[in-house]
Formats: structure tokens, sequence, C-alpha cells
């Protein structure tokens, strides 16, 4: 075993402030959520000023089933990291090289059969999706070529994962930075220059994420606790299970949370293409809503992951606290932005015309009732990413399961009640029923924390 604080690129988050830890992690992935949420808003807005609404309409019809494959690699890699979090917390960098090793095989072997089911389901979702007919063949093309990516989505997750269990957050914002510009540059080139149409779109996407990919695993290279080697992928299987058993079920809760906004969407695409434009518009923006908490909350699984593994459980309590009262603050301010500036943003999708007229007051609409309760979504992902941090990736199952639960009901049955803003709706629901199971379960989880602290305390 190494000594703890060994030199490397990481940091030592069992150390320090934690409101300022925290804090200073996430900004790094925040900065790296912006720029890959850049390239989709790009892709979108280059779609809708240079190829029209109903192309727009075409890309999002398949938004969540897109979106569902990235947070299915998002989830595993994460769910392998976790361990890696706690060996590097307890200075543990033999077994921490062990498990970096099996979850590249993992990963490979993930790829491989989410890639081959990715591509060979699209025309049976935009089915059940009820992707209308004048969209449908565009839709796939653009879906399909977007698979292509996959194995560099992969590439670039796992790598970035890893990356951060050790603290560092700032090599996959450079490589997801220089993945934004390329997309940038291939999106001009391949659309409005070649005018390769939606097929271009998507595969400027798919090679700018092989790039992010590369550099993240160039900068693992550079870690010298990280470098495995053969030795490395020695060992019983037991490894490979308990790796498992911490990633499957944040896949599943991910894949459960999607399928929920599935059925949403098959029920949002009968409302026609004007609904679906405007309803994508927002969906884009949602996104950009969403990014700090999903930083917030990767910061914490490295946060909380380190400190458990050095035993330290009011480092736990108080950073969690901490985080909580960041992530108030920050939804706070993205709320006011987005209710006097609302408009004006929905403006950079859809032109205020008469053309547009419904689909603009849909977009700015769904704008609103997303952005009132964003503090729910915030809470939600520090919460659940604490949870994770600790290896408890069951109550953020069970939590998704709720969310899956609650999406359905709202899109099947309620939109017969209430009608389309049902749709709307269903994602704030989701978020608060949510938050109800992952912190009754973090309080249940005051117990292993406590035995924590007194083994701690009996050094």
């Amino acid at each position: 075993m190494a000594e703890k604080g060994q030199t490397n690129n990481g940091k030592d988050m069992t150390v320090g402030r934690p409101a300022k830890l925290i804090f200073l992690f996430a900004v790094p992935l925040m900065l790296g959520n912006m720029f890959q949420q850049i390239y989709t808003l790009v892709d979108a807005l280059i779609v809708s000023r240079l190829i029209g609404v109903n192309a727009l309409a075409a890309v999002g019809s398949g938004d969540w089933y897109t979106y569902m494959i990235l947070v299915l690699v998002q989830a595993a890699a994460q769910g392998f990291s976790i361990k890696v979090a706690q060996y590097y917390g307890a200075g543990d960098y033999d077994r921490m090289r062990n498990v970096f090793a099996r979850s590249v095989r993992l990963s490979i072997l993930i790829t491989i059969v989410l890639f081959l089911a990715a591509e060979g389901a699209i025309p049976f979702v935009l089915h059940f999706l009820n992707t209308p007919s004048a969209i449908r063949y565009d839709a796939a093309l653009y879906i399909r070529t977007l698979f292509l990516g996959i194995p560099f989505m992969m590439l670039y997750n796992m790598t970035a994962s890893m990356l951060r269990a050790v603290g560092d957050s700032r090599s996959p914002l450079v490589g997801i930075a220089i993945a934004s510009a390329g997309n940038i540059v291939l999106d001009l080139l391949f659309v409005a220059v070649f005018h390769w149409g939606l097929f271009g779109a998507a595969f400027a996407t798919a090679l700018s994420e092989l790039s992010s990919g590369l550099f993240c695993l160039w900068a693992l290279r550079r870690i010298p606790i990280l470098r495995i080697h053969r030795k490395d992928f020695r060992g019983s299987a037991e490894m490979d299970v308990r790796l498992l058993q911490l990633a499957m079920p944040l896949v599943l809760s991910n894949m459960l949370i999607c399928i929920g906004g599935l059925i949403v969407a098959s029920v949002e695409n009968t409302f026609g293409v004007e609904y679906v434009a405007g309803y994508t518009a927002t969906n884009k923006l949602y996104s950009v809503l969403e990014m700090a908490a999903i930083s917030y909350g990767f910061a914490m699984v490295t946060y909380v992951g380190q400190n458990y593994g050095a035993g330290d459980a009011a480092r736990i309590r108080r950073g969690y606290r901490d985080a909580v009262i960041i992530a108030l603050a920050t939804s706070a301010l993205i709320t006011a932005v987005c209710l006097f500036a609302g408009k004006d943003i929905i403006s950079l999708f859809i032109t205020d015309t008469e053309k547009n007229a419904s689909a603009f007051y849909v977009a700015s609409l769904y704008l609103k009732i997303l952005s009132i309760p964003l503090s729910v979504l915030y809470i939600l992902h520090v919460t659940r990413n604490t949870l994770t941090g600790l290896g408890d990736t069951l109550s953020p199952m069970i939590s998704g399961f709720v969310e899956f639960v609650i999406r359905a009901v709202m899109a099947i049955a309620v939109t017969k009640v209430i009608g389309s803003i049902s749709i709307m709706l269903a994602e704030p629901f989701s978020w608060a029923g949510a938050d109800v199971v992952l912190i009754f379960a973090l309080t249940r989880q005051r117990r292993r924390l406590k035995r924590l602290e007194e083994r701690r305390a009996g050094r």
C-alpha cells in the first residue's frame, strides 16, 4: 500500500473546509457540463435555424431515448468509481488500481451490449413514442448516427469518473471543452457548408465525443497512482460482482427515470409538431438548469466516498449540510434569471412570430413550470449522490422507480383530466417524490455513520 498523500494530480478531500472543497471541485464540473450542453444547444440552434422547425422536432422527439443511453453510461461509470474514491480516501492504492482495472473490463462489455441494444431498438422506440410520420425518418437517422458515438461516450465517462474519484475535476473540463469546440466547428462544416442535414449534426457530436475521451485517457496516464498494469487485472471475480452491485442499481434507476420520460414523450408527441418543437426547446434548456445540480452531485460522490474511506462521519454530515446550502442558493439564482429573462432565452430557439406562436407559448410556459420548483431538483442531486458516495445505490434505484411511476401516471392518466399541461408538471412532481425517498434513506444512514464514528474513535 502506498503512503497517503503520494504525489499525484488528484485532490484529497478528507482535509480542509467542506463547503470550499465541494464548491471548488464542482466549478470545473459545472463548466464541463456547460460545454457539454453547449454542443447540445448548438445542435438545436443550427438545426432549427438552418434546417427548420420540423427538423428540431425530429431531434427532440427522441430526446428521452438519447438521454437514457447517456445516463446509463454515466451511471455505470459512476458506480464503478465509488470504490475508487473510497480506496483513495483510505490510502489503499493497490486495491484502487485493481478496481480501476476491473472497471475497464466491465465497461468494454457494457459498451458492446448497450451499443447493439440501443441501435436495434430505434424503430420500436420511435413507434412507442408516437413520433409523427412527418419526422420519423429524420428522427431515426439522427439517433442512429448519434449512437455511433456510444463507445466514445463510455470512454469519456469512464476516464472522467476515475479522474473525479481521485479529486481531479479539471481534466474532464478540458476534455469536454475540446469536444465542445470541435462540435461547433464540425456542426457548421457538416450542416452549413456540406449540407449534410441532421446526419451532419449527429455525426459532428459523435466525433467530438472521441476527442474528449482521448484527452481524459491521456490525463489518466499522467497520474502515477492510476497507472494500471497487467497484474492489476488479477484477482477473484468477487470484486467484479461488488462493482456490478454498486453500478447496476444506478443504471436501473436511470433507466426507470428515462422510461418514465419516454412514456411522457410518447404522449407529448400526440399533441402535434408545434407542441413537440416548443417542448423540445425548453428541454434543451432543462439540461442547463440542471447543470449545477449535476456538478454538485458528482462532487458529493467524490467528497463522501473519500471521507467514508477515511472513516470520517462528521465531515460527511458537515459536507452534506454545506452542499445543501450551496445548492439552494444556486437554484434560487437560476430561478430568478428564468423568470425575468425566460422569453428572451426561448427566443434563441424559436422566434416569436405568428407562425411559431404556439411553439413559443409552450416553451415559455414549460420553462416557468421547471424553474419555480428548481430547488427540489437540486436537493435531489445532492442527496442522491451523498447516498451513492456511501455505497448505498439501492435507495437511488428506489427513488428512480418513484420518478418513473409519477411520470407515467401524469402522462397516461392525468393528461386525460387536465390536458397537455400535465406533461410539463410531470417533472417537478417526480422530483418531489424522489426527494421524499432519498431524504428518508439518508436519515436511516445515520446509524451507519454512527458506527463509522465509533470505529474511528476506537483507533
